[in-house]
Parts: C-alpha cells; sequence; structure tokens
C-alpha cells in the first residue's frame, strides 16, 4: 500500500509541475498571422468591477506554460467606479497562437529575466541612452535627428566596444530629412531634437520613447517643420520599431492669398473672404513641394557588402504571391536601391458637378479605365536590376559577419517607398516619399469649388510611417523579423468578451442567428474592402480612407471618416476577431488623424526643462497655434479642398488607443478637445451638430484621459444640451439635424454609463419617445433609421416593449437576402453592385440620388446600418426573437 501510495504521489506531483493549477478568472487570447517571438501589445477591455490591479494578471500558453508580460493599466471606470476599464498586455509569442489570461487577487505573475535599461537626460547637451541586452542606442539634443550611435553585442559580453558600433547617424543632421522644393530649387532640410519623452505602456520588456524634433530650413520662405519619431525598444532583442511623422508646412499653391476666413469655418464677421476665385491660376499651380522625405543611417560594415530584398512575383492585387529573393553585390557601380510606384492623379467628377449636372453622367469629368500601373524596382547604379509589380517592403545589407534589415509598413499601399544604399557614403536610407519618385505636390487639380468653399488646405497635413530596423550577427532570420511589422500579427480576446464587457453598450457579437441583419453589416464592410483593394484607394495620403458614392459604375468623393468610420471598422473587428479588419480600422484611422486634421501652425508645449527663467518668456514671444489646430477636413474630392466647423470625429482614434496602444490617436484627440475648450466659434460651437459632436468625442477623449479640464467642457455641454431639449419639445436635436441621432444616444449614454448621471438617463428616455412618436424624414432613410439606436436606448432604460417593437419596424427595411458569390469572385465593381442592389430591400430616394443604397460606401451607412443593427441584434438574442 505504501508503494501504492508513494507511485501515486510521485504522479501528482509529477502533474502538478507540468500543468498549473488554476488561481484566478482566465480569458482566451488568439493570435492571428502569429510569428514566433513577435512583439504583440494589445488592448483588453473589462467589465466594470472585475479587474482592481494589473498586478494580479498573468499570461500562459495553450498549455499551461506561463511567459512573460508586461501589463499597464490604460483608464478606469472612473469617476463612479474604480475598477479597470481598458488594459495593454505585452509579451513575446511563442509557437502557439493561443494563449489564456488569467487574472484574480490570488494571481502573481513571474518576472522577466532580461529588462531594458534606459537613461532620459534632456539637459541642453543630453539625449537618451537605451540598452536592451542586445542592443544599445542613443540618441542626442544635439545630434543629428534619428539614432546617432547603435552598438551590437556581437560578443554576447554584455558590453559595448567603439568596435561593435553598428550604424550611426550621418552628419550635417541629416538622420532624417524632409526636404522641399520650389522655383528656387531643394532646400534641405536640417533635424533638431527638441525632447524626449517615455510613454504609458513602457516597462522592463517593453519601452516606448516620443522623440519631438523640427526640421529647419536654410531659405527664410520654408517654414519650421515639426516632426515626431515613437521608437519601440525591445528586452533582449535587437530590432527596434520606429513611427515617424511628418507635417508638411509649406505654400501648397501660387493662388492670390485674401485676407480674412471662409464663412464656412470664420471665428468673425469682418473680414469674410471671397469663394469666387475660379478663374484664378494659381490654385493649379504648385509652390511648395515635397522632395523627399526619410531615415538614414550611416552602416558601419566592412567593404564586400551584399544586399537582398523579395519581390512579389504576380499581380499586385495577390497577396498570396511568391517571392523571389533578389541578391545584389556592392560595388564601385553606384547605389542599389528598391522603389515602389504607383498610379498618378485619376481626374473624377466631384459630387457638386453632379448635382449640377443633374445626377447625368459627365464623361469629359471621368478618366477613362485603364491599367494601374504599380511598378516595383531594384536599380543598381541607374540599371534595372529586377523588376515586378509589387515589393514586400524589407532589404537586408551585409557584409557576412553583421548586417542591418529595414522594412516598412505598407510599402505599396502608402505608395510610393523606397529604400536605398549608398556605398560611397555608407548610408542606408528609408524613404516615405523617395525624391526618385519625383516631387509631391499639393497644387489643386482643377479651381472647382468644393464643399461650399474654394480653398487649398494642404498646410498642416501629416503622415505617420511605420518603420522596423533589426541590427543582426549575419542571421537567417531577417525575413522573419521583418514581418513583425510589415505583416504584423493581429491579437484579440474572443468577440464575447468584448461585447460583454459592455465598453461600448450593449453590443452583440457576431452570429448566425440572424444573418439578414448580419449580412447588412458585413457585405457592406466586404464591398469597402473590395474597392480598396480594387480601384485601388491606395497611396501615402489616401491610403485608409475610401470613397462615399458610388455612380454610374465610378467612385465619387473622399469620405473623411464622417461618420467615425474608423470606429465602425473597430466594432467590427471587436464583434468578429477578425484581423483584416483591425488593419482596415487601424489604417482609416491613422489616415484621418494623420490627413484629416489640422494640425500646424502649432505652438509647442512648454515643459519647462530648462533651468533658466528666460526659457518661458522665450517660449512665449513664440508665435500662437492657428485657431483651426484639431479641426477636421470635410468630404470632398480631395481631402484637402474643404473644412467644416463640425466634421472631426475622435472615437475611432481613442479605440485605437486602446486596441493596439497607439499613442499617437491619444495625442491628436487631445489636439481636438483643447481647440473645444477655445470655443473658437461662439455660441455656433455650442449648437446643433456641432454640440452633439462635441459631447460625443469629449466622452471618450474624458473617458480616456480622466483629465479635469475636458470634465468640465463635457458637463458643461451635456447640461446645454439637455437644456436645449425643454426648448424642442422633449426631441434632443434640432430637427435639421435628424442624421445625427447616434453622435447624441451614443455619446449621452457612454456620459450616464460612466457618471451615473440620471438627469442624463431621464434625457435618453424623454428623446425615444419623440422619435418614436415624431420619426424625423428631413434626410429620408439617414434620420429614420438613425432612430433605431434611441428606440433601443429607451426600450432599456424603460423596459417597455414599444420602444423594442418600433426598432424592428423601422429596422424591417435593414435586411437583406444572400450574395450569390463570395466578394473575391466578382470580376469587377460593377457586376457586384448589381448583385448587391438585387438583394437590397432599401427604398429609394424620392427626390434625390439614394445615398444609403446597399451598394454606397460607409458614410451614410454608419446612420442607417452600422450603428444600429449590433445593438438591435443585441435586444433581439436577450428576448428570444426570430
Amino acid at each position: 500500500m505504501r508503494i501504492l501510495l508513494t507511485a501515486l504521489l510521485t504522479c501528482f506531483l509529477l502533474l502538478s509541475c507540468t500543468h498549473k493549477e488554476v488561481a484566478g478568472n482566465q480569458l482566451s487570447i488568439t493570435v492571428e498571422n502569429n510569428k514566433k517571438g513577435a512583439p504583440i501589445t494589445l488592448g483588453i477591455p473589462f467589465p466594470k468591477g472585475e479587474l482592481k490591479s494589473v498586478d494580479h494578471m498573468r499570461l500562459l500558453t495553450s498549455d499551461g506554460m506561463e511567459i512573460p508580460c508586461q501589463t499597464t493599466e490604460v483608464t478606469t471606470w472612473g469617476p463612479v467606479d474604480d475598477s479597470i476599464k481598458w488594459v495593454w498586455v505585452f509579451f513575446f509569442s511563442e509557437e502557439t497562437s493561443d494563449y489564456v489570461l488569467e487574472y484574480g487577487e490570488g494571481i502573481v505573475p513571474m518576472l522577466p529575466k532580461e529588462k531594458i535599461v534606459s537613461a532620459n537626460n534632456m539637459r541642453p547637451t543630453g539625449g537618451i541612452e537605451v540598452n536592451t541586452g542586445a542592443i544599445s542606442f542613443n540618441i542626442h539634443k544635439k545630434g543629428n535627428g534619428f539614432l546617432d550611435e547603435v552598438f551590437l553585442d556581437s560578443n554576447h559580453d554584455g558590453a559595448y566596444s567603439s568596435q561593435e558600433v553598428i550604424a550611426s547617424s550621418p552628419e550635417k543632421h541629416r538622420g532624417s530629412f524632409l526636404d522641399l522644393l520650389d522655383d528656387n530649387g531643394i532646400d534641405a532640410s536640417k533635424a533638431v531634437i527638441n525632447e524626449v519623452f517615455r510613454e504609458k505602456g513602457s516597462g522592463p520588456m517593453h519601452s516606448i520613447f516620443r522623440i519631438e524634433g523640427t526640421y529647419t530650413y536654410s531659405r527664410e520662405d520654408n517654414n519650421l517643420s515639426p516632426f515626431t519619431i515613437w521608437l519601440h525598444a525591445y528586452a533582449g532583442k535587437s530590432y527596434i520599431k520606429v513611427l515617424h511623422t511628418m507635417t508638411y508646412t509649406g505654400i501648397p499653391d501660387k493662388h492670390k492669398q485674401q485676407e480674412g476666413e471662409h464663412a464656412n469655418i470664420a471665428t468673425q464677421n469682418k473680414k469674410i473672404i471671397s469663394e469666387n476665385t475660379e478663374d484664378d491660376k494659381g490654385w493649379t499651380q504648385p509652390n511648395d513641394q515635397i522632395a523627399g522625405i526619410g531615415l538614414q543611417l550611416k552602416y558601419h560594415l566592412e567593404d564586400d557588402v551584399h544586399v537582398s530584398m523579395p519581390l512579389y512575383e504576380d499581380s499586385w492585387k495577390n497577396d498570396d504571391a511568391n517571392t523571389t529573393i533578389h541578391e545584389v553585390a556592392l560595388n564601385d557601380e553606384g547605389s542599389v536601391q528598391l522603389l515602389q510606384k504607383g498610379p498618378g492623379y485619376r481626374k473624377s467628377t466631384s459630387l457638386r458637378s453632379l448635382y449640377l449636372n443633374g445626377f447625368e453622367e459627365d464623361e469629359s469629368q471621368m478618366t477613362p479605365n485603364k491599367a494601374l500601373d504599380f511598378e516595383a524596382m531594384v536599380l543598381k547604379g541607374k540599371d534595372e536590376f529586377a523588376k515586378s509589380q509589387r515589393a514586400k517592403g524589407w532589404m537586408n545589407i551585409t557584409d557576412g559577419e553583421r548586417g542591418i534589415g529595414i522594412g516598412i509598413k505598407n510599402f505599396m499601399k502608402e505608395y510610393p517607398k523606397g529604400v536605398k544604399v549608398d556605398p560611397t557614403a555608407h548610408l542606408l536610407l528609408g524613404s516615405i516619399w523617395p525624391e526618385e519618385n519625383g516631387p509631391m505636390s499639393f497644387a489643386r487639380h482643377h479651381a472647382e469649388p468644393d464643399g461650399g468653399m474654394l480653398d487649398n488646405f494642404a498646410q498642416g497635413i501629416t503622415k505617420t510611417t511605420e518603420f522596423v530596423y533589426y541590427f543582426h550577427d549575419n542571421q537567417s532570420d531577417v525575413a522573419e523579423k521583418m514581418e513583425y511589422v510589415v505583416e504584423s500579427p493581429v491579437a484579440h480576446t474572443t468577440p464575447e468578451w468584448y461585447a460583454n464587457s459592455k465598453v461600448y453598450g450593449n453590443m452583440a457579437p457576431a452570429s448566425e442567428e440572424h444573418p439578414e441583419f448580419e449580412n447588412a453589416l458585413q457585405y457592406r464592410y466586404q464591398w469597402w474592402a473590395y474597392n480598396q483593394k480594387n480601384e485601388p484607394w491606395y497611396g501615402m495620403f489616401n491610403y485608409g480612407d475610401g470613397k462615399s458614392y458610388f455612380f454610374n459604375g465610378k467612385w465619387v468623393q473622399w469620405t473623411n471618416n464622417e461618420p467615425t468610420v474608423d470606429f465602425m471598422l473597430w466594432t467590427n473587428f471587436m464583434r468578429t476577431g477578425k484581423p483584416e479588419y483591425f488593419k482596415m480600422a487601424q489604417a482609416m484611422s491613422r489616415h484621418t488623424m494623420d490627413v484629416d486634421n489640422i494640425h500646424w501652425p502649432k505652438k509647442r508645449t512648454y515643459y519647462g526643462e530648462i533651468n533658466d527663467a528666460i526659457d518661458f518668456w522665450d517660449y512665449e514671444d513664440e508665435p500662437e497655434s492657428t485657431p483651426y489646430l484639431g479641426i477636421g477636413r470635410r468630404h470632398a474630392n480631395e481631402h484637402w479642398y474643404a473644412l467644416l466647423s463640425a466634421h472631426v470625429w475622435i472615437q475611432g482614434w481613442i479605440a485605437d488607443y486602446y486596441l493596439s496602444a497607439d499613442h499617437r490617436a491619444l495625442e491628436v484627440a487631445k489636439m481636438t478637445g483643447d481647440t473645444y475648450l477655445n470655443r473658437i466659434w461662439g455660441d455656433h460651437d455650442l449648437r446643433g451638430r456641432r454640440l452633439y459632436l462635441s459631447v460625443l468625442n469629449m466622452v471618450e477623449l474624458y473617458d480616456a484621459t480622466k483629465l479635469q479640464k475636458y470634465k468640465e467642457e463635457l458637463d458643461e455641454r451635456v447640461h446645454l444640451m439637455l437644456e436645449l431639449q425643454e426648448r424642442q419639445g422633449g426631441n434632443l436635436l434640432l430637427d435639421r439635424y435628424g442624421y445625427a441621432q447616434t453622435y447624441v444616444a451614443q455619446g449621452l449614454y457612454k456620459y450616464q454609463q460612466i457618471t451615473g448621471d440620471q438627469e442624463v438617463r431621464k434625457a435618453l428616455l424623454k428623446h425615444a419617445r419623440w422619435v418614436r412618436e415624431v420619426p424625423p424624414l428631413n434626410h429620408e432613410m439617414e434620420s429614420y433609421l438613425a432612430t433605431i439606436y434611441p428606440l433601443l436606448l429607451g426600450y432599456e432604460i424603460s423596459g417597455e416593449r414599444v420602444y423594442l417593437d418600433e426598432a424592428l419596424a423601422r429596422a424591417e427595411v435593414l435586411k437583406i437576402g444572400e450574395l450569390p458569390k463570395k466578394p473575391e469572385a466578382y470580376e469587377s465593381a460593377v457586376s457586384y453592385s448589381e448583385d448587391l442592389l438585387k438583394i437590397s430591400n432599401l427604398p429609394m430616394s424620392k427626390g434625390r440620388f439614394t445615398n444609403w443604397q446597399t451598394n454606397q460606401g460607409l458614410r451614410v451607412f454608419g446612420w442607417t446600418h452600422a450603428y444600429n443593427i449590433p445593438y438591435l441584434l443585441y435586444w433581439m438574442e436577450q428576448d428570444n426573437i426570430d
């Protein structure tokens, strides 16, 4: 018996060593497109009251093995509850794609063995020094605008000698650059580092540095240009991720400048400029153009250097095409470069022209269909070494002992792009806009008014580009490391977890229970994705966005995010867990926060890191910011043609911040929030759509930051909305803005969710009663169908079935049948569109173009479908409605 007991005890001990006892609550994590060793950051929401501390969380592989992770508290359920609302979890991926996050008071996580050591000294002659354990690098305030020195610990002794320098910055402040071209030729920039900060989410395994700098120019007619670099370092790793944000501060064209402001965005009424300047030829004549933008390093390798890079073998449309690695030996024959080009500007009609033409197609305004000229080239000197339609987006340079890999995300989608090796100067250049592509002009393509105005608002546009750098000892895993960024994995928890967290209210995960409604959502997102790829909606300042209206087989007018298109895509990612929607959502968020917003002129933030008091008075004398800082661009034929006083949505940016730890998203959201505080439009800023949209934006910003200044402004705007409701018979909206139901309902719902304000809850019920009894029809189906969500809130608050029944009745026209084909089976958008219309139950417009039809873009779709169906499905499931 004793022998048997001993054997049983031994078996038990062995089992306890291989299977960890569950000590807390668990949730599943999946890494799509998993690559072993990839750095993974994902945001996870928690229901109110569920999680008290990130110190009690650990990560297990699917077979129960614990691996190190780094957790960050992002925001809480405050002010009504101090439990945690959003968490960032960072880890290095294992072979498996499946993980378990365990949390609870009894959980004690393991500590990482490898840790990043860094110093950040922002004195005038200071800088940062970072040691990951595999590489060490520094960036100096008086350096050259990027990495000043990089050491690779080749002998693995933990020390870094001068012989281990693998890269450094070029001289003359040219580590990063944004060069301008005008009639006087190229003005080469010089980079100056101003400040470096450590971002939230930094820790022993993963640290994020925000580097703020300025490009200066030799000619006085060229304005200073701010830039930001986010640099991600990883413990024990010799690769880094770099996100670079440029700002165009040039004068885009040669039109005659008028004194005053446009009526659409006027902050006064004394000097209003004329829109009747179509005869000014200067609108179409470029002034300051972008000659080139990039990051460059001086490599420290032996002279016998080889370069390798992959090109896709098939059509640029085929994401699954095989690749061929092309290898080139460097010698005295000149540089080796990889260039990705794409189609130039394609003329298309404007929505204004369609209106004026009675929606009859004007052939003179349309560009005939032609082959899209995507081209990827490997050049050796001036000679073509290899050619295809598409490059994968990375290059490796090695001397057989050590090497450097560089990759750029969305290499083709954000064309033009390039990577260049200059053996004479020993330079490795990653081009955001290659000089060899020719200059980037922001001049207008025509002088036709757009969005009710005629102007050029390109000044203040930004663009963020993502790089990966891998410093190595002639490793064979360069392709794998490049994929960490170029084809990055996407991590997520289950759709049920996102939905049940209630961070975005009562939303149902995707299911097959009600295909007539679910297909109405998914078919439209698939249609958007199809056109984004096949039109294609690609290009450095276009990718992420798409067109709004499909008319006579052609797409018209960039959407510019109305109404929170990126948040629709983030919502669909959470509901489905599909990585393609994560990528679409992030691309849209990055486009809209960069291109569809005014970022300059912007006065720098004063931090007081200089000890001398005069530093502040010098700062006070600097030029003030534009009053339009943080306002959005209106949907138009080109992104920089029009502005409007209510055309910026930050809800999706905050979702991007939560779900992917994108720090720039919160930065731009705060810039917009600060503009609300200024109230540049007086009471115009506090009425109508401006008021409704500001509450939706401000509640998201306050929830993410918990800053009191945003709470005070939000409180005042909410109370004003409730005051105006009394003057409007119970309607929270002016009749003019019936389609803005979702702004009001979502904004106020979240406000009462995080504050517990009962007056707001009563106001939402009162509004639901109003739209039930007096449905808005001012924009036909746009306004009528937008009431579905407010009606559902009426049901949630009151429990009265009449609200749900009315929501279901109005939603009947949203039901659709099944498409006969998968999206990839359609050879053209025209045939795809025809099939979408055949299964539609939506009514046609009584007197105009039906912009809510099933074959249209995502603009009107937000009001009619995207912010109604997920919430309708929740209540249908709760009440067991077939």
